[in-house]
This record gives C-alpha cells, sequence and structure tokens, in this order.
C-alpha cells in the first residue's frame, strides 16, 4: 500500500507558509508586469497535442505528457511551457490587436522528466511576452522588466547571462559547415575546447576564441569585437552588443555576464536570449529571449518566465500576519476591526475553559480577553 502521502518523484505539496509565500510573490510580480502595460491571459492547462507543439512548442515535446481526450478521441497534451501557448493566443484569438502586443500570465506547468539542476517536475511560471516588434527596445525593455518583477519579488544580488543562440549556426554557415553545428553543440554546451577543435572543422579556431570570450560583460563584449567573424555572424554580434549597451543604460546596476555560445534550453530562440541568477541561490529564477511565434517563421517576438519555485529559495522570509485567538463568542464587528489592522484572526468554535491554552494549541501568540488582546507569556 502507497503512503497517502507519497508523491510521484519531482512532484511535491507546497505547505504553510510556503504556499502563502508564493502566492504573494506572484501578485506582486504580476502587479509589476500590469503596471507596465501587460495584459494577463490564461491559457488552458491541455491542448491538442498538434497545437500545444506547433511552433516554439516544438521544442518542449519531449517534455510533454500526453493521453487522449475521452470525448474528441484525440491526442491532448499537458503544457509543459506557457510560452508557446501565449504565441498561439497572440496569433490566433488576439491576431487583429494592435502591435506591439504586451501580454503576461501565471499558471503551472508539468514535463515528462526534472533535470539535474531542476528536479521538479511541476513548476510555477510567471511571465511576459513582447509580440510583434524586432527592435532592440523590446529586447531592453523585457529584459529591465524581468529584472523589476524580481525586485519587487524581494530578490537581491540579481545577475542576467546573455547569450546568442544563432551566433555558432551563423559561424559554421559562414565557413561552410552548417552540418558540423549539432556535433558541435554538446561540445560548446559543456565549453570542451578539445572537443570543440575536434568536431569544428574550419570553424574551430574562432570558435574556440568564443568559448574563450564568455565572462562578466565589459571583458566579453572586448573580446567579441577582437574577432573576425563571418558577416552573417558579425551582425548577430552586433545586435548582441546593441543590447547590452542599450540595457547597460537603462539599468546601470544591473549585473550582465555573456556566454555567446550558451545553447541548453534556448533551442526555439532565434535571438539575444537570457538566463537569471542570484548570488547564492542554486538554479536559475528565469530565462528569456527572442523566438518567432510559428513554424521558422511568424511574428518576431520577446519575452521571459520566472520560476516561482526557484524565487521562493531566493527571497527573505516574510514576517508572518500576527494571529489572535478569538473565542467563542466574540464581537463579529470587533472582530473585523482587528482585522483590517492586520491581525489573522482565529475563531473558537467551541468553549473552552482555558483561552489562552487554546489560542496557544492554535499557534496563536495572542488572545482576545473581552475587548483586551493579550501576549501569550
Amino acid at each position: 500500500m502507497l503512503h497517502p502521502a507519497l508523491l510521484p518523484q519531482g512532484l511535491r505539496d507546497l505547505l504553510p507558509p510556503d504556499a502563502a509565500i508564493e502566492a504573494e510573490i506572484v501578485g506582486r510580480q504580476m502587479a509589476v508586469l500590469a503596471s507596465h502595460g501587460y495584459e494577463r491571459v490564461k491559457p488552458p492547462l491541455v491542448e491538442f497535442e498538434d497545437n500545444l507543439l506547433a511552433g516554439a512548442g516544438a521544442a518542449m515535446a519531449t517534455e510533454t505528457f500526453r493521453l487522449m481526450d475521452s470525448i474528441s478521441q484525440r491526442m491532448v497534451g499537458i503544457r509543459a511551457d506557457m510560452t508557446p501557448q501565449v504565441a498561439r493566443i497572440a496569433t490566433t484569438r488576439l491576431k487583429k490587436a494592435p502591435r506591439p502586443l504586451r501580454l503576461c500570465y501565471a499558471g503551472q506547468v508539468l514535463r515528462v522528466k526534472g533535470s539535474e539542476m531542476r528536479p521538479e517536475r511541476q513548476v510555477g511560471q510567471v511571465g511576459a511576452e513582447l509580440i510583434g516588434s524586432d527592435e532592440v527596445a523590446a529586447d531592453v525593455e523585457v529584459m529591465s522588466l524581468a529584472a523589476a518583477a524580481l525586485a519587487a519579488s524581494g530578490v537581491t544580488g540579481l545577475s542576467v547571462d546573455l547569450t546568442l543562440p544563432t551566433l555558432v549556426p551563423a559561424v559554421c554557415a559562414g565557413f561552410g559547415a552548417a552540418g558540423t553545428a549539432d556535433a558541435l553543440r554538446g561540445a560548446l554546451d559543456h565549453k570542451d575546447v578539445a572537443g570543440v577543435a575536434e568536431a569544428g572543422g574550419a570553424a574551430a579556431p574562432l570558435l574556440v576564441k568564443l568559448v574563450a570570450a564568455a565572462g562578466a560583460a565589459k571583458k566579453a563584449i572586448a573580446a567579441l569585437q577582437a574577432i573576425d567573424l563571418p558577416p552573417a555572424a558579425a551582425a548577430e554580434r552586433a545586435r548582441l552588443l546593441a543590447v547590452v549597451d542599450a540595457v547597460q543604460r537603462a539599468a546601470p546596476g544591473l549585473v550582465l555576464t555573456i556566454d555567446p555560445v550558451e545553447n541548453r534550453g534556448f533551442e526555439y530562440h532565434t535571438g539575444v536570449s537570457f538566463a537569471l541568477f542570484a548570488r547564492g541561490v542554486r538554479g536559475e529564477l528565469g530565462r528569456g529571449g527572442r523566438y518567432r511565434t510559428g513554424n521558422g517563421a511568424g511574428e518576431p517576438a520577446t519575452g521571459f518566465t520566472l520560476y516561482t519555485d526557484t524565487v521562493l529559495r531566493a527571497v527573505p522570509q516574510p514576517k508572518p500576519m500576527p494571529r489572535l485567538y478569538l473565542p467563542l463568542g466574540s464581537d463579529p464587528a470587533l472582530a473585523a476591526r482587528l482585522r483590517a489592522e492586520g491581525w489573522a484572526t482565529v475563531a473558537g468554535l467551541i468553549a473552552v475553559t482555558d483561552a489562552a491554552a487554546e489560542a496557544k494549541r492554535l499557534a496563536c501568540a495572542h488572545w482576545l480577553k473581552d475587548t483586551e488582546i493579550v501576549a501569550l507569556s
């Protein structure tokens, strides 16, 4: 017999006070997004498989739970990421809305398996998508907005790691070695210089320089500018440097790093992308970047997703509301006034002889004696 508290691997119950803290954090983040003109959408938990895995959703195919819909007799998928759903809404239900279109969302996603860095399979997401603009200003807006949402949550020591998933394919194509990009990917993701030199062919010396260029923004920019890139790759680099310059002017206190060859988790991205970290916190707080809303076409878009489980580890524990025990028969009007003053009232449901002991049993630090609040010793 399974113990009733046992859950599948990667799933967990969120207990007090963490569940309340998460709800408060999500509320703060959504308030920041709304204040910047992002309107909330709420896509369904389950969609038809063909729609869910179209466009940007194709990158989540191996992460998606599938099942048969008993009504339509069609295969459906449980969402593993909300960005493709928002892209679908933008290109169908909101295709006539003025561009650029600013949408935001919050909800839970479920994945087939976790990773070494993120073993959780059910993850809370908060995110924003800016659809219909290919301007540098759009990249800067979403990056700055992600930082602002995290700051509103109480996150400190924030850093943004920028990458350019399209740079390596552009370099390989410039050397006539586009077919080697996939073979190179593993070596590049692990920063295996020897593996890059072996698999890179004519592009290897240049790719090794790109691996070495990773680091703090100032150092990385100097290293990237010193590399002689093929024309298409040079254009990608110019876009990255323009975004970095604009972000530094818009948010001068934001710590930026650059890893020009990182691609893990950015498979469907088509331009400047980024991951968010906090000092002393394991794992990413979120990630985002450029993509297209359709299969290799569609509208240009950029956005970000924040992960509430990691954010919870990055924020200080808020001070809980003081709990006040109200013995049975307490004045309802007085109780309402006390709640308005910031007390969390816990009403007694039966008459007790020792109200102080009952308050202590119910984890209250105070109890109401007639109209007087008494602190437990």
